[in-house]
């Protein structure tokens, strides 16, 4: 009988058409990547999030393994090229979460600009502070979105009610211009956007995309949004942009180290003046998490598997 790993939280409604496809299921989301790499070895097939590192290594060593779903979006765990080799099926679900990231995104983003925690901290100390927590208006400004793959997509649809000007820019993907949309170079987008959102997948290429040089390249001090990956971010970098104040502020639902418990005394300094910047805003990697995205997820990753 196939069996197949599910090492990752997951909607009922996977499991159901998992079941009814004729799999033995192995429920584990909360594997540790050594029992996976024990377990794996004898399973079909695997579903799995974040966390769990898939290496050639492992690959190699799962004989009967067909495929593999991701739920929701980011690959970099997964070593494809070892996978394509193998004639193993990757899959993800990117389409599942991509309206609660903008959403998200857009929630970061307006707290921001109307000092929404700042001033609510406040209160909560006694303070009522007004002429300090002056909100800026989102309308009329122009957003710069940096990947329009399915989550940058997604972000400017919900900024279309907000009457704002949208620069894209994506090194793979063009002729998508046109209504409120102007397709952009980095260099042009970094210089004419008061926003900055970051929409890419973690990979050679975009890790430490957000370096020095992408925010000295700033001129009008835009509010920097970083949704999808904490490593295509430099946190050195994106601290010293606060202090030069070469951005506005900061809204961040990743880390480069998202394990807090493992931090050297260094990333503790730097979660801390992050943690403590009045003009900066961070969520511990919810973005795609909401209830509707944890259903889509995995319909959507049964429906590209074929069950």
């Amino acid at each position: 009988m196939h069996k197949v790993l599910i090492a990752a939280p997951c909607h009922a409604i996977l499991k159901e058409r998992l079941e009814k496809a004729g799999y033995t299921i192995i429920d584990f989301p909360a594997i540790s990547q050594r029992e996976f790499e024990a377990i794996v070895v004898g399973v079909h097939g695997l579903i799995l999030s974040t966390r769990i590192k898939v290496t050639a290594g492992v690959l190699q060593s799962a004989v009967n393994l067909k495929w593999i779903g991701r739920l929701g979006s980011g690959l970099e765990l997964i070593d494809l090229g070892a996978a394509k080799d193998l004639g193993i099926n990757v899959q993800s679900s990117p389409e599942g979460n991509r309206d609660a990231v903008a959403e998200h995104t857009l929630g970061l983003l307006l707290g921001l600009m109307h000092n929404i925690n700042r001033s609510y901290l406040q209160v909560m100390d006694g303070k009522w502070i007004r002429d300090a927590n002056r909100g800026t208006e989102l309308g009329g400004k122009t957003v710069g979105i940096i990947g329009f793959g399915n989550t940058g997509q997604a972000f400017a649809k919900v900024l279309k009610g907000f009457n704002v000007n949208i620069l894209a820019h994506d090194k793979y993907i063009q002729g998508f211009g046109g209504d409120h949309i102007k397709e952009a170079t980095l260099d042009d987008l970094l210089q004419q956007s008061d926003v900055v959102s970051l929409h890419l997948p973690l990979n050679s290429e975009t890790l430490h995309y957000a370096g020095d040089d992408f925010f000295n390249h700033m001129k009008k001090k835009p509010f920097f949004l970083n949704t999808s990956r904490g490593k295509i971010h430099h946190t050195g970098a994106l601290i010293q942009a606060l202090k030069n104040e070469t951005i506005k502020g900061a809204g961040l639902d990743v880390l480069e180290n998202e394990s807090l418990d493992s931090y050297s005394e260094k990333e503790q300094k730097d979660l801390a003046f992050l943690s403590s910047h009045p003009r900066v805003l961070i969520t511990p990697h919810i973005a795609g998490y909401s209830f509707e995205s944890f259903f889509k997820m995995s319909a959507i990753l049964a429906d590209k598997l074929g069950f």
